[in-house]
């Protein structure tokens, strides 16, 4: 960019382009391996407009969190409060942190390493706290209408929570398989446990309730299999003496 271009920018450009060069290096460097130095150098701008701008590092670092942090909990917010049954939020609420940790991985990468002690700001295990309040509420009237203890909604929120975010950073690294894939398998587990998953998990409802009818037309089938068994079991059984006690089924 030539000088005169950059003496065009406004102050409310170039605060942008500071942000964007700053959140880039500390996605890729963290917080402690950045200099100002070398957010001046990346921007083509003097140390001084860099403190003009933020004060220093600290603080072009602490608006890189909050933003972060605001644009994840307001995707994840709205997904929870969508007006959909119970597993949908879940879904919705799974999707809308993959879709942040995929197209905004940088500011992903800032937020699980975890805010600087420096900056005074909210930490990721923070927001991840923030979001679990509001699945607790979600949970709170799940459990209460199935006859549970709803005093236990925190903890489970906290699970659920927890294991969504774990494979959120697992996700990150290996980018397989797709998001819809991932929402689709771990709210599986969450919903049905692991002695009731679904063998081919997805998002869509109706493909689901297929799923589920094959599934109940399967397990009549191997019943009334069983049962046609037993009876020829029993009727091979020769005929019991006078006196004779039939044994025990196993």
């Amino acid at each position: 960019m030539s000088d005169s271009r950059r003496r065009r920018m406004s102050g409310g450009e170039r605060r942008e382009q500071l942000l964007g060069v700053g959140r880039a290096l500390f996605a890729e460097r963290g917080f402690d391996g950045t200099s100002v130095e070398e957010i001046a150098a990346k921007a083509k701008v003097s140390k001084p407009v860099v403190y003009e701008h933020f004060g220093g590092k600290e603080g072009l670092y602490a608006v890189v969190v909050d933003r972060e942090m605001d644009r994840l909990l307001k995707a994840v917010t709205d997904a929870l409060t969508t007006d959909a049954g119970y597993r949908r939020k879940l879904e919705l609420g799974a999707l809308a942190l993959l879709e942040y940790i995929e197209e905004s991985t940088d500011g992903f990468r800032i937020l699980v390493r975890d805010s600087h002690a420096g900056t005074g700001q909210g930490s990721y295990a923070s927001l991840l706290s923030e979001i679990a309040a509001q699945v607790e509420h979600l949970l709170g009237k799940e459990l209460d209408q199935q006859g549970y203890d709803e005093g236990f909604a925190a903890m489970y929120a906290q699970m659920l929570v927890g294991m969504i975010a774990m494979t959120g950073q697992w996700w990150l690294e290996t980018s397989r398989p797709r998001r819809e894939d991932v929402a689709a398998h771990v709210v599986n587990l969450a919903w049905n446990g692991l002695g009731r998953l679904e063998a081919r998990p997805g998002l869509d409802p109706r493909r689901r309730a297929r799923e589920r009818e094959r599934r109940e037309r399967r397990q009549e089938k191997a019943q009334a299999k069983a049962e046609k068994a037993r009876e020829r079991a029993l009727r091979r059984q020769p005929p019991l003496a006078p006196g004779e006690i039939a044994p025990l089924e196993a």
